[in-house]
């Protein structure tokens, strides 16, 4: 499939790409527009990976190797997904830390600032956590 034929593709047929990219169904409910979205997502991703793993070495090696690792629940190469104002925002957990429009972040609390304009506790703003009730 390709991704420029997306938004002429019926919804029976982007649940049918859904299932052979990811080996399940997709979440019950999710909008034909979002399914797209992810979809072409995940074919661009698979067509352009991320940077070579040498230049990543190299990279490390030339900030001294300080890089904030992700929470121990968020495994690398799992991905966050959140829609603000129409927009979706894909956030990728890397084992350098959250790759979010091409660049990576060292905490999720920034990417949900540049999203949003705000303070926002990441981790709050893409679901993984809840507020307290003090």
């Amino acid at each position: 499939m390709e991704i420029d034929t997306l938004d002429q593709e019926r919804r029976d047929t982007l649940l049918n790409t859904w299932r052979q990219l990811f080996g399940h169904p997709p979440p019950k409910g999710l909008s034909s527009p979002f399914l797209r979205r992810f979809i072409a997502f995940e074919l661009q991703s698979r067509r352009q990976p991320g940077l070579p793993k040498d230049f990543r070495r190299k990279l490390a090696r030339a900030t001294g190797g300080q890089t904030t690792r992700p929470s121990s629940s968020l495994k690398p190469g799992g991905r966050l997904l959140r829609e603000w104002h129409g927009v979706t925002h894909v956030v990728e957990v890397t084992q350098e830390g959250f790759r979010w429009k091409g660049q990576t972040h060292r905490s999720l609390s920034a990417i949900a600032r540049e999203i949003t304009g705000a303070r926002w506790s990441g981790p709050r703003f893409f679901g993984l956590s809840r507020r307290s009730r003090s």
